[in-house]
């Protein structure tokens, strides 16, 4: 269903295996639509959008501001990993199915 006060994001990932993109949320204005169906089964219940949710940035007052930033990077979750293993296992016999399929999602899209 999509909601026309706001702008409709869309669970699109490789599958990992077959071409290295990673389950992520993406806007739909940045999918080009083909007429490629794959019939997929039931996906696991913890893919929702408290997954793709980011951490709030912390605040910093002014004298934060000036010194030397030392975060370290984001790490993925076990769970997310062991989620897109869940998904790759479902997602990829199905993309075998369709003839050609996997060697167009394993080319690089260019304009």
């Amino acid at each position: 269903k999509q909601w026309y006060h706001r702008r409709v994001a869309i669970t699109a990932g490789g599958p990992y295996k077959i071409n290295g993109v990673p389950l992520r949320r993406v806007d739909q204005a940045y999918v080009i639509a083909t007429s490629t169906n794959v019939d997929l089964p039931a996906l696991p219940e913890g893919l929702n959008d408290a997954l793709f949710k980011r951490k709030a940035k912390p605040t910093k007052n002014e004298k934060e501001m000036f010194v030397e930033n030392t975060t370290e990077e984001p790490k993925i979750s076990a769970e997310r990993i062991a989620l897109q293993k869940e998904v790759d296992t479902l997602v990829v016999p199905a993309v075998k199915a369709v003839d050609m399929l996997q060697s167009y999602l394993r080319s690089r899209f260019t304009l």
